[in-house]
């Protein structure tokens, strides 16, 4: 599935020196996934950070935002 991000998501990536690949693997592995309002809340523990990446998902991914937790 296709993986878009908004400006405000790549913003946040490079900031917080999140990689492409980490998102992608996070949305695929998360350790806790919940659904609100039509947004999903993938959280990941990845060893130097426990990362949230909220996104919605339809024809494709479309990540919001993401931050450490």
């Amino acid at each position: 599935m296709e993986i878009i991000y908004t400006l405000h998501a790549k913003d946040r990536m490079k900031k917080r020196k999140i990689t492409k690949d980490e998102v992608i693997y996070i949305i695929k592995n998360p350790d806790k996934i919940l659904k609100i309002k039509g947004k999903y809340y993938a959280r990941k523990n990845i060893g130097r950070a426990t990362i949230e990446i909220v996104y919605e998902k339809d024809k494709y991914i479309k990540v919001i935002t993401l931050y450490y937790i």
